[in-house]
């Protein structure tokens, strides 16, 4: 399963979105606002998932931006600081 795979479904499953499954989740469709539809209190949690699922901390809130983009964003700032497998 790739990461972007994942992603989805702990998003899914994390974050309650009970109208959603992970295949109706556009890679590229922003996370906030017109695309997935998260808010402010969903970017606290998307924090604490990516670090309890991935082990990766979001330092602040420049990295935040860039990582929360859209899924493939997200995906890619996981992908390059997991540890080499």
């Amino acid at each position: 399963m790739t990461t972007t795979e994942k992603l989805k479904n702990i998003l899914v499953e994390d974050l309650n979105l009970e109208e959603l499954t992970p295949g109706d989740i556009d890679d590229d469709a922003p996370l906030f606002g017109e695309g997935l539809g998260l808010d402010s209190l969903d970017a606290v949690e998307l924090v604490v998932i990516v670090q309890k699922h991935f082990g990766i901390e979001i330092r602040n809130m420049d990295e935040g931006r860039t990582a929360f983009q859209s899924i493939r964003s997200l995906a890619a700032y996981i992908d390059e600081r997991l540890p080499v497998r």
